[in-house]
């Protein structure tokens, strides 16, 4: 694979590239999904191919191809190169990028059990048991689950001599079931909704999930929710559980922060970000116990943002996003990362596949555990709801104000859970509500989420981030009645 890196590296050279960088891709992917004891989906699919990023007469140009000949990579190249070339007739000024080392290097993702040697019966057997323990279930309408696997080689060139391998192994599977009653749908997944969990390990977090054993709950607590009294509206104390709070950190400090959406170079789909050049180092995100971080390292866990170098070569690291509820940093690149007062980019850079140009994705964008037992922080809460499990979300393309559904919610009174509640939703402002936060579980409740299906770009590059977070409190938020009957 390098041979063919080198080959398109020298024809960017000659052509007139000052800079070239060259992504060599395979994807495997298996996926299977069921509904209602019935096989839904049953595939497996490969691609590979090669994608060119260059720098000519001070802008970008990019091109991609499947024709991994020298022939089909030269000529690859060599279209780069032009593209590069007619972009520079309409640019504002020069691209300027951050130094980086060169790096040789070859990294693998842990894992236990590889997801592609299990047979598919034998994935497929658990999915369908999983799916008939559901059903068991009286007034269960609706039952479904999926597993997926992804397995990404990626062999990565630049003119200033780094090579690096990388390979990921990625996982994620779960379960839902869905009770229909009237005019009225009510439904629970596990152990996340959307696609359940999802993590850069083996199959190993099939079998850690115990379908088998959680499948019968779901399924109650989708038909009890039908009886649940409806979630008040009020302006009151809410306590989110991990998952949501992973979609909440997603929404409102994971794309804020994304350099490109704060200086308009990209707003498809998330729009573009409140946090502007003047807010870094300035504003208030958050309470003084909220702190953030974006951390593409293994030592942050085996998330869907972890690796060892992003797609511009760059090593992973850490940055503080919020600390001790100020806000401190971005998600940059090697082009961005002076603007911020920065000597090199935060390594974020990522591409979906071979025919994509890599553009700053988030990482693991997580908050950090606090001092908080789950149990303590219950009792400590007088009046109160917990909501669990995320529905539906809706944000303004600033970011800025926000709300959320979630599947289920129990209503907190005298520090204990006295009732379950249907229909829960919440809504604020980004930065009221993380300032609102007035209590965080400690790391035993701490899980880092995968967001496996966030869409950027046109044409749009779906990726998977990670969000670490622990069971949170936050006084007076606006909660109210979703899908309830006017």
């Amino acid at each position: 694979m390098y041979d063919l890196a080198t080959a398109a590296l020298d024809t960017a050279r000659i052509r007139g590239a000052s800079y070239a960088d060259v992504r060599v891709m395979h994807l495997r992917q298996r996926d299977l999904t069921t509904k209602n004891g019935e096989v839904g989906t049953l595939a497996q699919s490969e691609s590979i191919g090669l994608g060119i990023r260059v720098l000519a007469n001070g802008a970008w140009g990019f091109a991609s191809t499947d024709r991994l000949t020298r022939e089909g990579v030269a000529a690859c190249a060599a279209q780069a190169v032009s593209i590069a070339k007619a972009s520079a007739l309409a640019k504002r000024e020069d691209v300027v990028m951050a130094r980086e080392d060169a790096y040789v290097d070859s990294w693998q993702s842990p894992f236990r059990k590889d997801p592609f040697e299990i047979p598919l019966e034998t994935q497929l057997a658990l999915l369908l048991a999983a799916d008939a323990e559901m059903r068991r279930v009286k007034g269960v309408t609706l039952t479904e689950t999926d597993m997926q696997f992804r397995k990404i080689d990626s062999w990565f060139a630049s003119s200033i001599g780094s090579r690096i391998h990388q390979r990921k192994v990625i996982t994620g599977c779960g379960i839902v079931a869905t009770s229909f009653q009237g005019d009225e749908i009510q439904k629970r997944s596990y152990p996340n909704s959307f696609g359940g969990q999802h993590a850069l390990q083996g199959y190993e977090l099939v079998e850690s999930l115990d379908f088998l054993k959680h499948a019968p709950m779901v399924a109650e607590e989708a038909v009890a929710l039908h009886s649940a009294a409806q979630c008040p509206q009020k302006a009151g104390t809410l306590i989110l559980g991990g998952s949501q709070l992973g979609l909440q950190i997603h929404e409102s400090i994971g794309h804020p922060i994304e350099l490109d959406r704060v200086l308009g170079q990209e707003a498809n789909f998330a729009g573009t970000s409140f946090l502007t050049l003047d807010q870094l180092n300035n504003l208030r995100y958050a309470s003084d116990i909220v702190n953030v971080v974006a951390d593409a390292r293994l030592d942050h866990g085996q998330g869907l943002g972890t690796f060892a170098y992003d797609d511009e070569g760059v090593p992973a690291q850490c940055t503080d996003i919020i600390k001790a509820g100020q806000f401190r940093g971005y998600l940059s690149n090697r082009e961005t990362a002076h603007l911020v007062g920065l000597k090199r980019s935060s390594g974020t850079m990522r591409t979906e596949s071979w025919n994509r140009l890599p553009i700053i994705r988030m990482t693991n964008v997580s908050l950090l555990p606090g001092t908080w037992t789950f149990a303590d922080l219950l009792s400590d809460t007088d009046d109160g709801i917990l909501m669990e499990t995320n529905r539906s979300w809706s944000i303004d393309d600033r970011r800025y104000q926000f709300q959320f559904s979630t599947e289920i919610a129990w209503e907190i009174k005298g520090g204990k859970r006295v009732r379950m509640l249907k229909n829960p939703s919440y809504s604020g402002i980004t930065t009221e509500f993380w300032n609102s936060c007035d209590a965080i579980c400690k790391r035993e409740d701490w899980t880092l989420w995968g967001t496996p299906n966030c869409g950027k770009g046109q044409p749009m590059q779906t990726m998977g981030t990670g969000h670490g977070a622990s069971p949170s409190r936050f006084r007076n938020v606006r909660i109210g009645a979703a899908f309830s009957k006017q």
